[in-house]
């Protein structure tokens, strides 16, 4: 088989499986479901569907084929989601009013775009194949994350139903707990960056060391009954464990527990994609934002450890863990793997106490793609590890994930690390 033949094939698979797992995730919906916007940074499920189809519209076929016909040029407008340099974009908050184009047209979009690619896979030539396979990964990945947000908005959407809809029904396998240990790390200097010949966004570039004191991280993610802990020690009401920012969203918000946490008869309950049940104590803590997780870890006597430190430590281990294809939607409770420190791929999202800044030697990539991470490098907390409803194949350990500090509604979680003297 030709190397031709075989990036051809590469490319094409993956686009075609990507795109059908994005499908896939809208099965369980019903037709009302797809077009709800609960908040202004939940995205209808609908328009998730249109925006990655425009993406590849937007960065492929209108660049290999200057004879490339939109099936409708308003979607230009109407699925931009930042990109300045594209043009126009329909205010985000409002996504929830476009009833049109329907669910059905917006399928139909999909299909049009699929085709169009399939018939560029078909006809590019090698050489155009592999002067496209930067932005076509780049589209992948991309969508990847878009599947991932959509688990999170529909849970956020569902959320606000009194009837507590539920997305899918899930077998989580019966919770583990262990004493917490610390795994200690020498000071020295560390590589961090990636440094390897496959795929990454720009922002975990350029490879580089850096200094670090020693440190002790925890080998597994905190629990919903340690936060209760800190719940029932009046964690909420103590100012001195807070950052300024971070109280008066408590004071503004009326947060008294992690988002879609209620109690009922005097029992903590959580909303989840599996239905609204009894937390689970051993689980991991999860919609927390990072205020509340610098606020537990300073309760605990404690602090986050920084995305290079979580960085180190993931070197040590296997990328294994609950991802989206083990269809539990929900971060679970399992100790038992071969890894030292448990639970550092998979479940949540792990914050960490590093500003999402660039690396020593970044440079923004040129054009409208440049605007994919690079502009958001202000007032932005690190988050590394993935989550339940992260793809496996998307996630590496120089994964670089960032939110808003006050962010909630992603599956967000809690690990502590330590000074050592």
């Amino acid at each position: 088989m030709s190397e031709q033949k075989i990036l051809r094939d590469e490319l094409q698979n993956k686009y075609n499986k990507i795109r059908k797992f994005s499908e896939k995730l809208c099965e369980p919906l019903e037709i009302e479901d797809y077009v709800i916007q609960s908040m202004s940074d939940v995205s209808p499920t609908k328009w998730h569907l249109a925006h990655t189809s425009w993406f590849f519209e937007t960065f492929v076929l209108k660049v290999v084929d200057q004879n490339y016909k939109s099936p409708n040029d308003i979607y230009n407008y109407l699925f931009n989601s930042y990109y300045v340099q594209v043009g126009e974009r329909f205010f985000r908050p409002k996504r929830g009013l476009l009833s049109r184009p329907t669910v059905k047209e917006v399928y139909e979009f999909r299909k049009y775009i699929d085709a169009e690619m399939n018939n560029y896979f078909a006809k590019a030539t090698e050489d155009e194949l592999m002067k496209m396979k930067v932005v076509l990964e780049i589209g992948f990945n991309h969508e990847q994350q878009h599947q991932e947000l959509m688990l999170t908005d529909i849970k956020h959407v569902f959320s606000q139903n009194p009837l507590n809809p539920v997305y899918k029904k899930s077998d989580i396998e019966k919770s583990e707990f262990s004493k917490c240990k610390w795994i200690e790390f020498n000071e020295g200097i560390y590589e961090i960056g990636h440094n390897e010949d496959s795929f990454f966004f720009d922002n975990e570039k350029p490879f580089h060391k850096t200094y670090l004191q020693s440190f002790s991280i925890a080998d597994r993610l905190v629990t919903n009954q340690e936060y209760i802990n800190f719940i029932e020690d009046n964690g909420y009401k103590r100012t001195e464990l807070w950052l300024s920012n971070g109280f008066a969203n408590v004071e503004s918000e009326n947060w008294e527990a992690p988002l879609y946490w209620q109690k009922v008869d005097k029992k903590w309950h959580n909303f989840t994609l599996n239905g609204f049940k009894e937390v689970d104590l051993y689980e991991p803590v999860c919609h927390v934002s990072f205020y509340e997780a610098e606020a537990y870890a300073r309760w605990a006597g404690a602090r986050l450890a920084t995305e290079f430190e979580w960085e180190t430590a993931s070197k040590l281990q296997k990328i294994e863990g609950n991802f989206v294809e083990n269809e539990s939607y929900h971060p679970t409770a399992k100790l038992n793997d071969k890894n030292n420190i448990k639970q550092m791929f998979g479940d949540v999202w792990e914050w960490t106490r590093s500003d999402y800044a660039p690396y020593p030697g970044y440079k923004i990539p040129n054009g409208a793609i440049g605007e994919y991470n690079g502009k958001f490098m202000s007032g932005q907390i690190v988050l590394r590890g993935g989550s339940c409803a992260t793809s496996k194949d998307h996630i590496r350990k120089t994964y670089r994930n960032f939110f808003p500090h006050h962010s909630r509604w992603q599956f967000m979680g809690i690990r502590l690390a330590k000074d050592l003297d």
